[in-house]
Protein backbone atom coordinates (compact mmCIF):
# COMPACT_ATOMS: atom_id res chain seq x y z
CA UNK A 1 0.00 0.00 0.00
CA UNK A 2 1.42 3.41 -0.96
CA UNK A 3 1.01 6.73 0.78
CA UNK A 4 -1.51 9.19 -0.59
CA UNK A 5 -0.03 12.28 -2.21
CA UNK A 6 1.56 14.67 0.27
CA UNK A 7 -0.52 17.79 0.91
CA UNK A 8 2.71 19.75 1.46
CA UNK A 9 6.25 19.44 0.18
CA UNK A 10 7.91 21.34 3.02
CA UNK A 11 7.43 21.18 6.79
CA UNK A 12 8.88 24.17 8.65
CA UNK A 13 9.46 23.68 12.37
CA UNK A 14 9.99 26.16 15.12
CA UNK A 15 12.83 24.96 17.37
CA UNK A 16 12.48 25.92 21.05
CA UNK A 17 9.39 24.39 22.62
CA UNK A 18 8.52 22.51 19.42
CA UNK A 19 11.48 20.22 18.72
CA UNK A 20 13.65 20.95 21.77
CA UNK A 21 12.70 21.02 25.44
CA UNK A 22 14.61 24.24 26.07
CA UNK A 23 12.06 26.61 27.61
CA UNK A 24 13.47 26.46 31.16
CA UNK A 25 17.00 27.17 29.88
CA UNK A 26 15.81 30.23 27.96
CA UNK A 27 13.84 31.53 30.95
CA UNK A 28 16.96 31.16 33.09
CA UNK A 29 19.11 33.08 30.59
CA UNK A 30 16.52 35.85 30.17
CA UNK A 31 16.41 36.30 33.94
CA UNK A 32 20.20 36.20 34.25
CA UNK A 33 20.86 38.80 31.56
CA UNK A 34 18.51 41.25 33.31
CA UNK A 35 20.21 40.64 36.66
CA UNK A 36 23.65 41.12 35.09
CA UNK A 37 22.74 44.45 33.47
CA UNK A 38 19.96 45.93 35.62
CA UNK A 39 20.83 44.31 38.94
CA UNK A 40 17.40 42.70 39.29
CA UNK A 41 14.70 40.79 37.46
CA UNK A 42 11.20 40.95 38.86
CA UNK A 43 9.46 39.28 35.92
CA UNK A 44 7.69 36.00 36.64
CA UNK A 45 8.53 32.76 34.87
CA UNK A 46 5.24 33.17 32.98
CA UNK A 47 6.23 36.64 31.70
CA UNK A 48 9.69 35.45 30.67
CA UNK A 49 8.29 32.35 29.00
CA UNK A 50 5.69 34.34 27.09
CA UNK A 51 8.28 36.14 24.90
CA UNK A 52 9.98 32.92 23.75
CA UNK A 53 9.64 32.69 20.00
CA UNK A 54 10.44 36.33 19.34
CA UNK A 55 13.91 37.38 18.28
CA UNK A 56 16.18 38.02 21.27
CA UNK A 57 16.23 41.81 20.93
CA UNK A 58 12.47 41.95 20.44
CA UNK A 59 11.92 39.68 23.45
CA UNK A 60 14.09 41.84 25.71
CA UNK A 61 12.44 45.04 24.45
CA UNK A 62 9.02 43.57 25.23
CA UNK A 63 10.14 42.64 28.74
CA UNK A 64 11.86 46.00 29.35
CA UNK A 65 10.03 48.65 27.31
CA UNK A 66 11.47 51.55 29.31
CA UNK A 67 15.13 50.72 28.78
CA UNK A 68 17.35 52.60 26.33
CA UNK A 69 19.22 51.00 23.45
CA UNK A 70 22.48 50.82 25.40
CA UNK A 71 20.84 48.72 28.11
CA UNK A 72 19.06 46.54 25.53
CA UNK A 73 22.38 45.94 23.73
CA UNK A 74 24.02 44.98 27.02
CA UNK A 75 21.23 42.52 27.87
CA UNK A 76 21.39 40.97 24.41
CA UNK A 77 25.12 40.35 24.87
CA UNK A 78 24.67 39.10 28.44
CA UNK A 79 22.01 36.64 27.26
CA UNK A 80 24.28 35.47 24.44
CA UNK A 81 27.12 34.85 26.90
CA UNK A 82 24.83 33.01 29.31
CA UNK A 83 23.26 30.84 26.63
CA UNK A 84 26.37 29.98 24.64
CA UNK A 85 29.02 29.78 27.34
CA UNK A 86 27.82 30.07 30.95
CA UNK A 87 24.69 27.92 31.07
CA UNK A 88 26.30 24.60 30.21
CA UNK A 89 23.28 22.37 30.89
CA UNK A 90 22.35 21.02 27.47
CA UNK A 91 18.71 20.93 26.48
CA UNK A 92 17.35 17.76 24.91
CA UNK A 93 15.07 17.12 21.98
CA UNK A 94 11.56 16.12 22.99
CA UNK A 95 11.13 12.37 23.13
CA UNK A 96 10.26 10.94 19.73
CA UNK A 97 11.44 13.93 17.67
CA UNK A 98 14.34 12.18 15.96
CA UNK A 99 12.23 9.17 14.94
CA UNK A 100 9.44 11.47 13.76
CA UNK A 101 11.79 13.47 11.54
CA UNK A 102 13.21 10.22 10.13
CA UNK A 103 9.72 9.03 9.24
CA UNK A 104 8.75 12.32 7.60
CA UNK A 105 11.96 12.46 5.60
CA UNK A 106 11.46 8.86 4.44
CA UNK A 107 8.01 9.85 3.17
CA UNK A 108 9.58 12.53 0.99
CA UNK A 109 8.96 15.68 3.02
CA UNK A 110 11.51 18.46 2.99
CA UNK A 111 12.30 19.77 6.47
CA UNK A 112 13.27 23.28 7.59
CA UNK A 113 13.59 25.36 10.75
CA UNK A 114 12.38 28.92 11.37
CA UNK A 115 13.42 30.07 14.83
CA UNK A 116 13.72 33.11 17.05
CA UNK A 117 17.17 31.87 18.08
CA UNK A 118 20.34 33.54 16.85
CA UNK A 119 22.53 31.69 14.35
CA UNK A 120 25.21 30.87 16.92
CA UNK A 121 22.64 29.40 19.28
CA UNK A 122 20.94 27.30 16.62
CA UNK A 123 24.22 26.01 15.21
CA UNK A 124 25.28 25.05 18.73
CA UNK A 125 22.19 22.94 19.41
CA UNK A 126 22.15 21.43 15.91
CA UNK A 127 25.70 20.21 16.54
CA UNK A 128 24.86 18.97 20.05
CA UNK A 129 21.92 16.95 18.74
CA UNK A 130 23.68 15.69 15.58
CA UNK A 131 21.16 17.43 13.33
CA UNK A 132 23.43 19.73 11.31
CA UNK A 133 22.53 17.95 8.06
CA UNK A 134 18.91 17.08 8.90
CA UNK A 135 17.22 20.16 7.45
CA UNK A 136 17.09 21.51 3.91
CA UNK A 137 17.51 25.02 5.30
CA UNK A 138 17.26 26.98 8.55
CA UNK A 139 16.53 30.64 9.25
CA UNK A 140 17.15 32.57 12.46
CA UNK A 141 15.84 35.84 13.81
CA UNK A 142 19.38 37.24 13.85
CA UNK A 143 19.44 36.95 10.03
CA UNK A 144 16.09 38.51 9.18
CA UNK A 145 13.00 40.04 10.81
CA UNK A 146 11.64 38.52 14.02
CA UNK A 147 8.41 36.59 14.14
CA UNK A 148 5.57 37.36 13.52
CA UNK A 149 6.90 39.17 10.42
CA UNK A 150 6.64 36.74 7.46
CA UNK A 151 10.07 37.43 5.93
CA UNK A 152 11.69 34.41 7.59
CA UNK A 153 9.23 32.08 5.88
CA UNK A 154 9.33 34.00 2.61
CA UNK A 155 13.12 33.64 2.47
CA UNK A 156 12.88 29.88 3.08
CA UNK A 157 10.32 29.51 0.29
CA UNK A 158 12.42 31.58 -2.10
CA UNK A 159 15.55 29.57 -1.34
CA UNK A 160 13.77 26.26 -2.00
CA UNK A 161 11.73 27.46 -4.98
CA UNK A 162 8.35 26.84 -3.35
CA UNK A 163 5.15 28.78 -2.75
CA UNK A 164 3.32 29.30 0.54
CA UNK A 165 0.71 26.67 -0.38
CA UNK A 166 3.48 24.06 -0.58
CA UNK A 167 4.55 24.47 3.06
CA UNK A 168 3.23 23.98 6.59
CA UNK A 169 4.51 25.88 9.63
CA UNK A 170 4.57 23.95 12.93
CA UNK A 171 5.10 25.76 16.22
CA UNK A 172 4.24 26.19 19.87
CA UNK A 173 3.66 29.96 20.08
CA UNK A 174 1.20 32.47 18.72
CA UNK A 175 4.17 34.16 17.04
CA UNK A 176 4.66 31.07 14.85
CA UNK A 177 1.00 31.02 13.88
CA UNK A 178 0.86 34.76 13.24
CA UNK A 179 3.99 34.52 11.07
CA UNK A 180 2.42 31.73 9.01
CA UNK A 181 -0.79 33.70 8.61
CA UNK A 182 1.16 36.76 7.50
CA UNK A 183 2.95 34.62 4.90
CA UNK A 184 -0.29 33.07 3.62
CA UNK A 185 0.83 29.66 4.91
CA UNK A 186 -1.07 26.92 6.75
CA UNK A 187 0.00 26.20 10.31
CA UNK A 188 -0.19 23.50 12.96
CA UNK A 189 0.10 24.24 16.67
CA UNK A 190 1.63 22.10 19.41
CA UNK A 191 0.43 22.65 22.98
CA UNK A 192 3.33 21.14 24.97
CA UNK A 193 5.68 24.15 24.57
CA UNK A 194 5.22 27.82 25.43
CA UNK A 195 1.61 28.88 24.80
CA UNK A 196 -1.47 26.89 25.91
CA UNK A 197 -3.89 25.29 23.47
CA UNK A 198 -6.71 27.77 24.08
CA UNK A 199 -4.46 30.70 23.21
CA UNK A 200 -3.05 28.96 20.13
CA UNK A 201 -6.56 28.12 18.91
CA UNK A 202 -7.38 31.83 18.64
CA UNK A 203 -4.97 32.02 15.68
CA UNK A 204 -6.70 29.35 13.58
CA UNK A 205 -4.14 26.58 13.14
CA UNK A 206 -5.36 23.56 11.18
CA UNK A 207 -5.16 21.61 14.45
CA UNK A 208 -3.52 21.77 17.85
CA UNK A 209 -1.48 18.66 18.60
CA UNK A 210 -0.73 17.68 22.17
CA UNK A 211 2.16 15.30 21.44
CA UNK A 212 4.79 15.44 18.72
CA UNK A 213 4.07 11.79 17.91
CA UNK A 214 0.66 12.88 16.56
CA UNK A 215 2.22 14.77 13.64
CA UNK A 216 3.00 11.85 11.33
CA UNK A 217 -0.47 10.39 11.88
CA UNK A 218 -2.11 13.75 11.25
CA UNK A 219 -0.23 14.32 7.99
CA UNK A 220 -0.91 10.78 6.78
CA UNK A 221 -4.64 11.32 7.21
CA UNK A 222 -4.98 14.75 5.58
Amino acid sequence: MTDSPRPYQLLIFDWDGTLMDSVSRIVHCLRQCSIDVLGEENRSDHELKDVIGLGLREAIQQLHPGQDEKAIDAMVEAYRQAYLYSDLAHSELFSGVSDMLDALENRGYWLAVATGKGREGLDQVLKQTGMESRFHTTRCASETFSKPHPLMLEEILQQLGLEAKDALMIGDTIYDLQMAHNAGMDSLAVSYGVHPAERLAQHNPLKCLHNIDELSHYLRNL
